[in-house]
């Protein structure tokens, strides 16, 4: 059941749409309605940032929530669909686009780690079963969409981490593929094995790995569809860490946790500055670094960076 929160405008963390709200617990009380007094209000919402969990209710496949505590700011996406290997099929894709804009609309969240609760599994790519009941027209529909939400995914503002343990393959590797980060398992197979099936990788498989690894092998990947280990991929700059098997979720929330500690709007410059800085050429991206440059100087976290380096002691950045 959505059940429908009201909460103040600076809290933005439901969506107006009422079929898409999220169900919201607080403190971890579920349904404890808020105390609707003025006072009330602007006093839970501190609280409200670093205790808040909210589950995003578009999809039982994809499960959503805000790291409590001193890891408020660090948000985990879970692939939870066991039964299919987190293959994808329209209700998840449905169910992870509602929740990266959830990522997406809640300003105190500051990295993401995307990682699945299906042992041995990432995500085994598109659900194929599904795709057999699809007529040509739809079947252009679903794979545009994928390719839109991983789009999304990629212009995300804030870091994305994806944990890689036990199969990554098609779809499941063009997901990943749309992180900024990606952290392995060495017992991880990842591959685009789409040529076997009469297609080409679809959701960006064709453009985003040659762009990481380079034509000539991302043309090997491809054609030949084979599967690589995790200690391969970091041997090609395919993800950014293989770690033993096991131990991929633990080194993603590591980072996280580094990037959690650093400055939000600057992390979120930076993200735009590589990002678009990349995809033109060296003057406008010098531009383009120049306007990021820009939005950090005006914050007052910048300041408080500043006073903590003279003072010696660790900054207290609020995002502003």
């Amino acid at each position: 059941m959505c059940v429908l929160w009201v909460l103040t405008r600076s809290l933005n963390l439901c969506t107006s749409n009422l079929k898409s709200c999220s169900k919201l617990y607080y403190f971890n009380h579920p349904f404890q309605f808020l105390n609707f007094t003025t006072h009330t209000v602007y006093q839970q919402q501190y609280q409200s940032r670093r205790n808040l969990i909210f589950h995003s209710s578009a999809s039982e496949f994809v499960k959503l929530h805000n790291l409590q505590g001193s890891d408020s700011g660090i948000v985990d996406v879970r692939l939870d669909r066991p039964g299919a290997k987190n293959a994808i099929g329209k209700d998840m894709l449905q169910g992870l686009r509602h929740t990266l804009e959830l990522i997406e609309q809640n300003s105190y969240t500051n990295v993401a780690i995307i990682s699945s609760s299906v042992p041995g599994v990432f995500c085994a790519g598109a659900d194929l079963k599904e795709r057999r009941t699809m007529n040509e027209s739809e079947v252009k529909d679903f794979v545009n969409s994928l390719r839109s939400t991983f789009s999304y995914l990629e212009a995300v503002r804030v870091p994305t981490i994806a944990v890689i343990e036990g199969v990554a393959l098609g779809g499941g590797l063009e997901m990943a593929l749309a992180c900024d980060i990606r952290i392995s398992g060495e017992d991880a197979l990842m591959g685009l094995p789409e040529t076997g099936l009469a297609i080409i990788p679809g959701a960006g498989g064709t453009q985003r790995l040659p762009r990481l690894v380079g034509h000539s092998i991302a043309k090997d990947i491809i054609y030949t569809g084979r599967k690589i280990n995790g200690k391969e991929a970091l041997s090609i700059g395919l993800v950014n860490y293989c770690v033993a098997a096991g131990e991929a979720y633990s080194k993603a929330l590591a980072m996280a946790r580094d990037i959690n500690q650093k400055g939000p709007v600057a992390i979120r410059m930076a993200k735009r500055a590589i990002n678009e800085g990349f995809e033109t050429d060296l003057t406008a991206a010098l531009a383009l670094e120049e306007d990021c440059y820009d939005q950090v100087l005006i914050t007052k976290d910048r300041l408080e960076g500043l006073a903590a380096f003279a003072e010696k002691r660790k900054p207290r950045f609020t995002g502003k």
